[in-house]
């Protein structure tokens, strides 16, 4: 399995920074352990720690979580800043809105929406391409009876990218519900990628937009 690059950069972080071992580093990441160890095996540990090179490491852990908050300020201002000209765009304040329903928010270094309507990916799908050049990623959740060709090639098309490039993820229930009538008969595509600094720039939007929710609330009721 293919883990995004964040992830190995926290592991390599933690292994330098912190002293962990590739046991306690799999464990905290929930990480296969020889995931782990291909990643930070020429990472040695210290033969021992001493009192002073602990509160470098610990001034250095701060120093480096400082600045990563910093980056993500000022993404986030950026983002405010762009309100002005992206909002009136048409479909911008739809993809927003669609991103608060749908969009997955536990993790501050991914943007990812999953959904079973084409039409609603293929929005998303284009607005993520405008608002950032990296590369975006697809999967399908699928169920054993449905045809992996033909969900590509259906989703292909629908979003404009090569249907090959498209990971599969076999529902988990999928061989126990035999004959079942599916309403997502092209199964659930999820499309992500890694960007810290295009989710926080997103957490803007998604603020603004919600505070003129709120007020356009109040202006209906009066208050």
């Amino acid at each position: 399995m293919a883990y995004p690059e964040y992830i190995r950069e926290k592991a390599v972080q933690m292994r330098v920074e912190r002293d962990l071992t590739i046991d306690e580093i799999a464990k905290r990441l929930a990480l296969p352990r020889t995931t782990v160890f291909y990643w930070v095996k020429d990472i040695p540990l210290p033969e021992y720690s001493t009192p002073k090179r602990k509160l470098a490491q610990i001034r250095a852990a701060e120093a480096t979580k400082a600045k990563h908050q910093k980056l993500r300020d000022a993404a986030y201002a950026l983002g405010a800043a762009q309100w002005e000209e992206l909002g009136p765009q048409p479909t911008f304040r739809e993809f927003v809105a669609l991103y608060i329903a749908e969009g997955y928010k536990r993790n501050r270094n991914v943007v990812q929406i999953a959904n079973s309507d084409d039409r609603i990916l293929a929005l998303a799908v284009g607005w993520l391409q405008r608002l950032t050049d990296r590369k975006l990623n697809f999967s399908i959740q699928y169920h054993a009876d449905q045809d992996l060709r033909e969900l590509r090639e259906f989703w292909g098309q629908r979003l404009g990218i090569d249907g090959d490039c498209i990971k599969m993820q076999r529902k988990s229930n999928s061989n126990h519900l035999t004959g079942r009538t599916w309403r997502s008969e092209h199964g659930v595509l999820a499309v992500w990628i890694s960007d810290t600094y295009l989710r926080a720039r997103l957490q803007a939007w998604i603020d603004l937009i919600r505070e003129d929710w709120t007020l356009d609330s109040a202006r209906s009721s009066g208050v």
